[in-house]
């Protein structure tokens, strides 16, 4: 994390076609997507230089935009290559790309059909989620107290900012008891996802992953599948109860910032770090890396 706070960082942000100094990318505080959330986002990172699933990211905003009932005016053409510009710019090699697209401050109320659509990319250096060291060996998740909601009383296909935040109650609940991050179920007592990643347990070599039907289905989740795949591991979505947790092995989180993360702990059932885990940490490691970075380590 920044030592600073992150509206005193150097350098430029993308924003509305244009780079800015860092410290002049504000917005008004009457801005609608300050006090009724009509925001979406992306998190995405840079490795050597090159941002990974850089125009599925940018497909999703767009996607996430029309969910919320607003065109962000600007292609995804034009926001990748803002993002590309933006990287080097800010001279950064390994970073992480922050898009977001808000309504603006026109109208002031629930209804802001005439409110101007504003989009920034800030890119930042931002090192491991989780501390690297606890990482290998597992983290803590609590159980959280809030659940993901009924996808027919929330947006859940889009990855919009009010989603976030029971995510942010929940994990502020979570580390002031110790834990790195919690579990959550859904509305119907299902596990879901930790609150910024999804989940994956492990049980007789065979991956199992609850269905993203209330929650986002990751690009980094959609990724591991994938690596888990090629090694011809079987990949079961499905709806996982908590009582099943007792009878799994191996448990992970995965996500942009969480990459690929073991986990020792929810609650009260324990999980060991193994091979399955630690082999998608490698594999993933691996297919984020540019190939050209590869290929000059050789």
């Amino acid at each position: 994390m920044a030592s600073v706070p992150f509206d005193q960082l150097d350098g430029f942000i993308w924003m509305n076609g244009e780079f800015v100094k860092w410290a002049d990318a504000k917005i008004h505080v009457l801005t609608h997507g300050l006090h009724y959330a009509s925001a979406v986002f992306e998190g995405e990172r840079a490795y050597g230089g090159e941002i990974f699933k850089l125009k599925e990211h940018t497909r999703r905003l767009h996607d996430s935009a029309k969910v919320l009932g607003f065109t962000i005016p600007y292609s995804e053409e034009v926001i990748n290559d803002a993002c590309r510009q933006l990287l080097r710019k800010q001279g950064f090699s390994d970073a992480y790309v922050r898009p977001i697209a808000w309504r603006g401050s026109e109208m002031m109320g629930v209804s802001a059909q005439s409110n101007k659509i504003n989009c920034a990319i800030a890119i930042w250096q931002w090192p491991s989620y989780f501390d690297p060291e606890q990482k290998l060996k597992g983290i803590r998740l609590d159980m959280a107290e809030y659940r993901r909601p009924d996808p027919r009383t929330a947006p859940s296909k889009a990855k919009a900012a009010g989603l976030y935040m029971i995510c942010t109650l929940s994990k502020h609940a979570a580390e002031a008891k110790g834990y790195a991050d919690a579990l959550m179920l859904d509305w119907r007592g299902h596990v879901a996802e930790a609150t910024g990643a999804n989940v994956f347990f492990v049980r007789d070599g065979a991956l199992h992953t609850p269905t993203p039907d209330c929650f986002l289905d990751g690009i980094t989740r959609q990724t591991v599948i994938e690596l888990a795949k090629r090694r011809g591991l079987a990949v079961n979505e499905r709806v996982i109860m908590p009582e099943e947790l007792s009878s799994f092995s191996e448990c992970f989180l995965t996500g942009t910032a969480a990459e690929v993360t073991p986990v020792a702990e929810i609650g009260q059932y324990r999980f060991t770090p193994g091979e399955i885990s630690l082999q998608l940490m490698k594999d993933y490691t691996a297919e984020v890396t540019p190939k050209a970075s590869v290929i000059a380590a050789e």
